[in-house]
């Protein structure tokens, strides 16, 4: 069995640590630096040869500079004889530039999908990817954890059941995202609609609200769309509005969510939250477990099905 390596770049160093502790590996030796030009240089310390590689990189912001790291090490590793190696991306930026909105518009994701590819990665492993469809850019295996169970549970701890939530979609194309927790939780859904009129944004609910109300998204980028959806929704019915999303972009000012209508924000550490955006409203889940448990599977040849 070749041996299994993990290695991490520097996006999200507490969640590898995280997950070389379940997986009982010592994190592999590297380093990353930049030159006076501001060229990023990464260099790999652990000989490789015939191993099984893991390399544990979201790129979150800043997306460019993460991502280009990502690059390197894909590269470094492809050039030191491994058995394979697997991206581990639990954040894929990029992952909404999936289409063409307009003429002479590049689908980036696709980009990036071909240029972690020819780096040199053998298979990805992703988080809750913005469309799925993403999947289908890469001409290699592309895996597409969900973080659903661990939103389920914490949600039960907070005595949330069938009788007094609903789960709302964001919009229409949020549904099937609402639809598969709802279908775990065994609750009925209900989605916004958004309309733009002259300079308003006029939120109506399509469905009926029980006490709680449980957004379901990908990310909480500036979470401008949610803090509007909490009022529609307190006054469609609902007492206590809370949020889930997988990925805590935050890019926006964190204020207006702590100071916003919605009673609780629920992400989890697949991007690492500095100091400066956290706020208490915030509750940070860790999948930590998760995305070990899958790289364990697949460097035992183990089935994955039941973590979809």
């Amino acid at each position: 069995v070749a041996m299994l390596k993990v290695f991490s770049g520097t996006a999200n160093p507490a969640l590898t640590s995280s997950i070389c502790s379940y997986l009982g590996v010592q994190l592999g030796r590297t380093s990353v630096s930049s030159f006076p030009d501001g060229e990023t240089s990464v260099q790999i310390f652990d000989s490789v040869r015939g191993a099984d590689v893991f390399v544990i990189q979201p790129t979150c912001p800043p997306v460019n500079d993460h991502m280009m790291e990502l690059l390197l090490f894909l590269d470094a590793l492809k050039r030191s004889s491994p058995l394979r190696v697997t991206a581990v991306i639990p954040y894929f930026g990029y992952g909404r530039q999936d289409r063409k909105h307009g003429p002479r518009e590049p689908i980036t994701a696709k980009l990036m999908s071909d240029l972690i590819t020819e780096a040199g990665a053998s298979r990805v492993l992703f988080v809750d990817l913005h469309a799925t469809q993403i999947q289908g850019f890469f001409s290699i295996p592309a895996d597409n954890l969900r973080p659903d169970l661990s939103f389920v549970s914490f949600l039960a701890d907070m005595k949330l059941t069938p009788e007094n939530t609903t789960i709302i979609a964001p919009n229409a194309g949020g549904a099937r995202r609402a639809q598969r927790v709802a279908g775990k939780m065994k609750c009925k859904i209900a989605i916004l609609e958004t309309r733009t009129v002259g300079d308003d944004k006029i939120v109506s609910v399509v469905g009926n609200l029980k006490e709680n109300a449980v957004i379901f998204d990908d990310m909480i980028d500036t979470g401008e769309r949610i803090r509007l959806a909490a009022p529609a929704l307190k006054a469609h019915g609902a007492k206590q509005v809370y949020a889930c999303a997988t990925h805590a972009v935050l890019s926006g000012d964190v204020k207006k969510l702590q100071e916003s209508e919605v009673d609780l924000f629920i992400c989890t550490n697949t991007i690492p939250v500095p100091a400066e955006k956290s706020f208490p409203k915030l509750k940070v889940l860790q999948i930590s477990n998760l995305l070990a448990e899958a790289i364990r599977r697949l460097h035992n040849e183990e089935s994955m099905s039941d973590m979809f």
